[in-house]
């Protein structure tokens, strides 16, 4: 099969009429750079944003045109909700003030967005997020080892890998290949150790390098958080990526989440870039499940001598002074990070050990605080 070219999709999106109804939307440059990667289009177009819910049926009939054409496997289009494409824009009634779309594409929040219930995903129980305020603290082999302490401690997980950018799960937990699809939209999740998996690095290939704006990130995080056959879960574990930006802000904002876990290392530098990830969860009311200190000391296989490479107890510290809980400390071992570079994890591949132990009793702790949180509103985000 001959694999479909950037200019074909724009050629096909020229049958796609513009806002004016007299010109198409690549002649009006509503287009945004066009990525295609194993059959799947993935594009943005670009409108003025009071007039995003009134053009939806545009970004349904650009996405419904590609996913006609021969060799397209799938397509992904999102509408940026840009105030700038306004002045380019043929001027129309104006739109009731909305900021959401059907079929979970998200477009720029208006001035005192109202708050909404956010809407869960049929047959989840709890969605948690693993962050960290910076990349480096071990965060998504925590990830991985949680996931999997749920699973040990009885409960049907599942894990989203959130992180666009730098997808790891597929080497984390040894799985590659790509997922199949269910009538063309509905993508089945991978699955390895008994998690149900999903991942960008599934549907590119590992060396593609995403050069993505927020508004496809958040539609490419919400596509595989809604339109995944996740099937029933007990809890579902979003690996975060580092930081504060788009994917954290989409999560909190258009997910219920039970709760963020955040992930450092004892040393202060890390610490301050671990406080920078709470302080976000708090405003956009997203409660703080708790601290994990992870490579917390180390001990020496030989000898036993234990040693405190990064300081220790800051991030218990840290959980006490602004009252969250402490949910554990990990340390730093050999095996860590041998079986996470061979996809092997800890918790699966050595579940009666003593670093298995401390995943499944952090677990424990975090599961636990789950079954006492209700499902919450959206917070009110004002972007000024």
């Amino acid at each position: 099969m001959t694999e479909v070219t950037k200019e074909q999709v724009l050629e096909t999106l020229k049958t796609v009429r513009g806002p004016d109804l007299e010109h198409n939307i690549v002649e009006l440059g509503m287009v945004s750079d066009v990525f295609i990667s194993d059959g799947k289009v993935y594009f943005s177009i670009t409108v003025p944003a009071e007039r995003a819910q009134e053009l939806e049926p545009m970004r349904l009939a650009a996405e419904r045109v590609i996913r006609e054409m021969p060799g397209v496997k799938g397509a992904l289009v999102a509408l940026t909700a840009d105030k700038k494409a306004a002045a380019n824009a043929p001027a129309a009634r104006p739109a009731p003030q909305a900021s959401q779309s059907h079929h979970g594409h998200s477009h720029a929040p208006q001035q005192q967005q109202p708050r909404t219930a956010k809407i869960g995903v049929p047959g989840i129980g709890a969605i948690i997020a693993i962050a960290s305020g910076k990349g480096g603290v071990g965060k998504s082999t925590t990830a991985v080892n949680l996931a999997l302490g749920l699973l040990a401690n009885g409960l049907r997980v599942g894990i989203l890998d959130a992180d666009i950018y730098g997808p790891s799960m597929p080497r984390l937990l040894k799985i590659s290949g790509r997922p199949t699809q269910i009538d063309g939209r509905i993508i089945n999740p991978m699955e390895n150790y008994g998690l149900k998996v999903m991942s960008m690095g599934f549907l590119v290939d590992e060396e593609t390098a995403m050069i993505w704006r927020g508004p496809m990130v958040q539609s490419a995080l919400l596509q595989m958080l809604r339109e995944v056959a996740w099937g029933e879960l007990d809890v579902l574990v979003v690996d975060m990526p580092p930081g504060t930006g788009d994917a954290q802000l989409t999560m909190a904002q258009q997910v219920p989440l039970s709760g963020a876990v955040i992930v450092s290392t004892p040393q202060d530098l890390a610490l301050i870039d671990a406080r920078k990830g709470l302080n976000m969860f708090r405003k956009v009311e997203v409660p703080v499940l708790g601290i994990v200190e992870n490579m917390s000391y180390f001990v020496a296989p030989d000898t036993g001598t234990r040693y405190d490479i990064f300081g220790h107890g800051g991030a218990r510290k840290e959980a006490e002074r602004i009252g969250v809980p402490f949910l554990g400390e990990v340390p730093l071992t050999m095996n860590i990070r041998e079986t996470s570079d061979a996809g092997t994890p800890l918790v699966a591949s050595d579940p009666n050990g003593t670093v298995a132990g401390i995943y499944r009793a952090i677990a424990a702790k975090v599961w636990e605080q789950i079954g006492e949180k209700p499902q919450r509103e959206a917070p009110a985000i004002v972007f000024e």
